[in-house]
């Protein structure tokens, strides 16, 4: 890692080392020829600076981005409080009365699709193409009344996805809403965190039915069981499309971080989707150690409106002689692309479990050596 932070920074030539220094402090001109243990010793606030900006280059993927203040003055002031008072006395009741009867209603049929309505399934799913059955229309239906419940606002652009063998989706990740805005229209079946509470009922009784996969991020026998799993779901031909968040975790929608490269090593075709929100109205970004996602949905519930756009691109092979990672880079490349989102070179479970004291100093060494090549070229 110390090698790839080296490479991030002395990729951005914009980059103001004294901004990271403390108050006072200033990196002088060397007088001649420096020595890397001259420069550490010389500038203690050198190896302080370093951190701060390998930090500030890896927190900043998974910060949140505060709303810029526009009310506080005479004018604008009751204008919000208007604004305040709509969303949260009308707009809220009206979406949550909305929701809690589609609950009411649809909830008993979601429990035990095939129990409650078999005959009626065998119907269905001989009238669509593809083995869609009343499970599949019944989430698609569930997942539209939660988008409807944030007046979301979802443009998708490209051919909608298909039930095919070997085949495997992939997008970047921003919230666990990302899979309620995509399987409104599609029905797929997702790798997604074993979560507790009203979600993890939710995952055992209705999204079991679409076929999907849940693991434990703690459980290390949980990664060959979801490879095995994974691997027979795409080899069939009627199961419903997969759906895998490479990154492993949300980031907040400025940023992509490293693909994991296990959707990449299935010998499938590989189907990118870019997903991108307008922070217009409101931050979609599910910062999960700061907020539970039944106060992230309330969020999105007292918000004027979720506006954001998907992109289906073009499948992917994986390229002779090429590498899994070389393949996910560029899958990734792709969607940053299409989505207007940034490449850092950072695995996102640092995110859950931060780096040893020792990998931290020598990337701070890594830096150093960088600066110093720097100087010496000048």
């Amino acid at each position: 890692m110390s090698s790839t932070a080296g490479k991030l920074v002395t990729s951005r030539s914009e980059l103001n080392i004294e901004d990271y220094l403390p108050s006072g402090s200033s990196i002088q001109e060397p007088r001649g020829k420096l020595r890397l243990l001259d420069l550490i010793d010389i500038s203690p606030t050198l190896t302080e600076a370093a951190g701060a900006i390998v930090d500030d280059s890896f927190t900043r993927c998974f910060k949140s981005n505060p709303p810029e203040p526009w009310n506080w003055n005479i004018y604008l002031f009751p204008l919000w409080c208007f604004g305040v008072v709509v969303r949260y006395c009308i707009l809220f009741p009206l979406r949550f009365v909305l929701d809690f009867n589609f609950w009411v209603v649809y909830f008993p049929f979601n429990i035990h699709p095939r129990t409650f309505a078999a005959e009626r399934s065998r119907q269905i799913e001989e009238k669509y193409r593809g083995g869609v059955g009343i499970s599949r229309v019944l989430v698609e239906m569930i997942c539209s009344f939660f988008v409807g419940s944030w007046t979301g606002v979802v443009k998708y652009h490209g051919p909608r996805p298909s039930i095919r063998p070997k085949q495997v989706y992939v997008a970047n990740h921003t919230s666990m809403i990302d899979f309620i805005v995509l399987e409104q229209m599609t029905a797929f079946a997702v790798i997604m965190q074993k979560h507790p509470g009203w979600v993890g009922l939710l995952q055992s009784t209705i999204l079991e039915s679409v076929g999907c996969i849940w693991f434990n991020r703690s459980e290390a026998k949980d990664r060959e069981i979801v490879a095995r799993k994974l691997r027979d779901h795409v080899q069939g031909a009627d199961n419903n499309p997969l759906l895998i968040f490479p990154e492993g975790t949300c980031v907040n929608n400025n940023y992509t971080v490293m693909f994991k490269k296990g959707a990449f090593e299935l010998g499938c075709t590989v189907c990118p989707i870019a997903i991108k929100y307008n922070k217009i109205f409101v931050d979609a970004f599910w910062n999960s150690r700061k907020q539970s996602f039944t106060m992230h949905l309330l969020q999105l519930m007292t918000s004027w409106a979720v506006v954001c756009e998907v992109w289906y691109l073009e499948p992917q092979t994986i390229r002779p002689g090429e590498t899994a990672i070389e393949f996910a880079e560029r899958v990734r490349d792709m969607i940053s692309l299409r989505a207007g989102l940034k490449k850092v070179p950072w695995d996102g479970y640092l995110k859950y479990s931060r780096p040893s004291s020792k990998h931290s100093e020598r990337k701070q060494e890594s830096f150093a050596e960088s600066l110093l090549a720097r100087l010496e070229e000048k």
